[in-house]
């Protein structure tokens, strides 16, 4: 999916801004780092709270906070992707006014 919008943004002059398409694409690949690194917290959480250890469940505290922390930066990345993409959409399509009013 990632290599995708670097195909688009370059396939015609209608995509807009290549910039704004290289500022989505390194928006989803640190979300999708940050979600792939929850899988690994949530396994390894499961696998702690199975085993019953002692020490294992006192890590699990530490872990459960992690997940917590980047779910709530998940939540700003694609916030600050809905508001930047928002943003450029609207400029793009002022712009594709203007210019079909000039003509």
């Amino acid at each position: 999916m990632n290599g995708d919008f670097s195909r688009r943004s370059s396939a015609t002059k209608d995509d807009g801004d290549p910039a704004v398409w290289t500022a989505v694409d390194e928006s989803l690949r640190e979300v999708q780092s940050m979600l792939d690194r929850n899988r690994r917290l949530i396994e390894e959480v499961n696998e702690n709270q199975q085993s019953r250890l002692r020490h294992n469940m006192v890590k699990n505290v530490s872990l459960i906070q992690e997940l917590n922390g980047n779910i709530s930066k998940v939540l700003s990345l694609y916030s600050d992707l809905n508001s930047n993409f928002s943003v450029a959409f609207q400029y793009h399509h002022s712009a594709a006014n203007v210019a079909r009013d000039k003509s």
